[in-house]
């Protein structure tokens, strides 16, 4: 697919640099990153769905666990 894109000079130059160090075309080297990109940003779908799921359930402690967890562990043998 051919895209058109624009990019700051200081950017393009950079890339450029990258490209012949890694050997690489100017168009590999754009789409390494854009799937870079996606695959490091494609949990925001996951995140809001399961806030769609769990956005209305209390998340309080059950007041049973809430006392177990603050007993002290002083009475504990080791």
């Amino acid at each position: 697919m051919k895209i058109a894109i624009s990019v700051p000079d200081s950017v393009f130059r950079a890339a450029e640099q990258v490209a012949r160090q890694q050997k690489k075309s100017r168009s590999q080297l754009y789409a390494d990153a854009v799937a870079a990109y996606v695959v490091s940003h494609g949990d925001i779908g996951i995140r809001e769905q399961l806030d769609a799921v769990y956005g209305n359930q209390a998340s309080d402690l059950d007041p049973a666990l809430a006392r177990a967890q603050m007993q002290p562990l002083a009475d504990e043998t080791w």
